[in-house]
């Protein structure tokens, strides 16, 4: 933390209190702290403690005083400039509605804004737990969250209500903590950084007339996971998506399709190109081979379909990508055995699979957790407890990294 430039937000609520400490705590690991305070937060912590422990003035407005010599009259966009991350604990609904939707109206909101793209954010909502899992707060949590904000739950504990429940800020010694893991990821660029990913995702559609069609439940939530998080480790990821009803993550280029084929024909552009290719699309393995024109009518008591087999879209670019590119894989089951997916993994010459089943509560489609079995080509398995999808796709890349170094050759060990 020596030298680092921190921003510290604090917004107006009883855990503000807490602020004072977090700033000793960084001005004893040597970073300079500088504190955005707003009207709220002034109710709850006095500038003069906030000015004492971090030896700066307070910063409580966008417009500075005009009768000072010196005065920097842009420090709204100096500050943004300054600082290396901005931590904002306590976060209040209001001000977590405000950095969600581009309102900067004060002094904190505005360093938000002005906060250089490559810098860390990390937001530490405090207030009532019904407050927090409200759809409101919940909606600009995950706005933020697609931008590349970090923002952490708040802990379980006694509340200022009298209640006990969620809502409590993490103490200041959990916070310092996020941070110099957060400062430290920042600064050791990800091995995806500047790579070309392709990521397939949700069902596929296969028409039988006009209007019905084969599918299946997959919901998309996985691969979009998977693409939210190569983009913040700086990836350019495109993300070939079947119809699902899923925002696109921020960063990422979505190609929507409807069936294989075109799942198929849109991923081969780009087969040369990227480096990482991720397929999680529910794939279809048929589909009709006549369909219907028109809407099939119901005047027979029975109706036969041909089937034909569907492209192999992952197993076609394993089979021609080169010594630099991976090919990953998703094999999911209806039962607890990975037999199935080493299969998958051999046959189709993957670097890894994912495996997991699906069982409709807790893993495998249309559910917000997961819970996977990463197989590598060399035979390593990870075995990943029950996670929500965006923290395995987290862990999934993490492991996928591993697989983009390459190890040492002999002769560069000799030498």
């Amino acid at each position: 933390m020596r030298e680092k430039n921190i921003i510290i937000g604090i917004c107006g609520g009883i855990a503000a209190y807490k602020a004072p400490q977090i700033v000793r705590l960084l001005k004893k690991e040597g970073a300079n702290v500088k504190v955005a305070l707003t009207n709220a937060g002034a109710h709850f912590v006095s500038e003069l403690s906030l000015a004492t422990v971090s030896q700066e003035p307070i910063y409580r407005n966008i417009l500075p005083p005009t009768d000072k010599l010196g005065t920097d009259f842009t420090h709204h966009i100096s500050l943004g400039e300054w600082a290396d991350a901005l931590v904002i604990a306590p976060a209040t609904a209001n001000t977590l509605a405000k950095l969600a939707t581009g309102i900067c109206d004060d002094i904190l909101t505005t360093c938000f804004i002005t906060l250089r793209p490559s810098k860390p954010i990390l937001i530490f909502p405090a207030m009532d737990g019904q407050m927090f899992l409200s759809h409101s707060v919940q909606r600009n949590i995950a706005i933020l969250e697609a931008q590349g904000c970090m923002v952490f739950n708040p802990e379980s504990g006694d509340l200022a209500s009298g209640q006990y429940g969620l809502g409590r800020m993490p103490e200041p010694q959990s916070i310092l903590c996020h941070l110099k893991k957060a400062l430290h990821c920042y600064e050791k660029r990800s091995l995806f950084y500047g790579k070309s990913i392709i990521v397939t995702a949700g069902p596929t559609r296969e028409k039988i007339d006009g209007i019905r069609y084969i599918s299946n439940y997959s919901s998309g939530k996985m691969g979009f996971a998977i693409a939210h998080a190569a983009a913040k480790r700086g990836a350019i990821v495109t993300l070939i998506t079947g119809p699902v009803h899923l925002k696109t993550p921020y960063g990422v280029e979505r190609i929507d399709v409807e069936s294989a084929a075109e799942m198929h024909s849109v991923a081969k552009r780009f087969f040369r190109t990227c480096s990482i290719f991720i397929g999680t699309a529910a794939v279809a393995d048929y589909r009709p081979l006549a369909p219907y024109e028109g809407k099939m009518k119901k005047d027979k008591q029975e109706i036969h379909l041909t089937l034909i087999k569907n492209p192999d879209i992952l197993e076609d670019f394993s089979l021609q990508k080169n010594a630099e590119q991976l090919a990953i894989g998703f094999a999911l089951e209806v039962q607890s055995d990975i037999y199935n997916a080493k299969k998958k993994l051999e046959a189709k010459k993957l670097d890894l699979i994912a495996f997991n089943f699906f069982d409709r509560k807790t893993a495998g489609f249309d559910v917000d957790t997961n819970i996977l079995t990463l197989i590598a080509r060399g035979g390593k398995i990870i075995e990943l407890p029950k996670m929500t999808k965006n923290l395995a796709a987290e862990k999934l890349l993490t492991t996928i990294e591993k697989l983009c170094v390459k190890p040492t050759s002999i002769a560069e060990n000799k030498q």
